[in-house]
């Protein structure tokens, strides 16, 4: 069975990666290429433990991690957008299995739990950040897809991505970024649909398990 806190190291991982990301961006402590490599590379190597206890995924996300952080060095070091898709592709299947070990523990849970609410918030935080990479890998692939993201957002991922991912997230929609290819649009859309029923259904879950508890006592 997965370990009752194992969504803790998860939970912090995430939060230093969105607070540190914008961060070197303002203050340009380093180059956008770096940062994504090393953010990545951490976010990646601390939130593998989450997946301690669900057995061959948890061997799985070690193999991804690996793949990720050596592939994030090489799109730095060689320029080569080959070494830059791969880097994204290990980047979103670790995001999306770590995201299936998440909401089937959160869903099958049957009692209100401190675990199971960080793993709650951490699956929605990492849900932001996997969109943030679909984007830019979008836009690296068709350029153009997106209007109003800087020349740097556009060929390296930046906080740009993710803070339009969080806007479409939560259905807030400022409109300084646009969406401009059908592909755009319609991973724009997925998402924002996500989003509002993600929170719709667990606070569903949430309140149906706290009436579940009450009956229980």
């Amino acid at each position: 069975m997965p370990q009752r806190k194992n969504f803790n190291w998860l939970l912090i991982a995430l939060l230093v990666f969105l607070i540190v990301v914008p961060l070197v961006d303002d203050f340009d402590l380093v180059s956008a290429s770096i940062m994504r490599a090393a953010m990545f590379s951490w976010l990646m190597v601390i939130g593998v433990w989450s997946l301690r206890g669900f057995g061959k995924y948890f061997h799985v996300g070690i193999g991804l991690v690996v793949a990720g952080v050596v592939l994030s060095t090489l799109a730095v070091t060689l320029t080569s957008n080959i070494y830059f898709y791969a880097s994204f592709a290990a980047i979103l299947a670790f995001a999306l299995v770590t995201i299936r070990c998440i909401a089937r523990q959160i869903v099958r849970g049957n009692r209100i739990s401190a675990n199971r609410i960080v793993g709650a918030i951490s699956l929605y935080l990492l849900l932001g950040v996997t969109w943030s990479v679909a984007y830019a890998a979008i836009e690296r692939f068709l350029p153009g897809s997106f209007d109003g993201i800087a020349a740097s957002g556009s060929t390296i991922w930046t906080s740009e991505w993710l803070y339009f991912s969080f806007v479409t997230l939560s259905t807030l929609g400022y409109g300084d970024i646009v969406p401009i290819t059908a592909t755009a649009r319609a991973l724009t859309y997925m998402q924002a649909v996500v989003g509002q029923f993600y929170i719709a259904i667990l606070v569903a879950g949430l309140v149906a398990s706290y009436i579940s508890d009450r009956k229980r006592s």
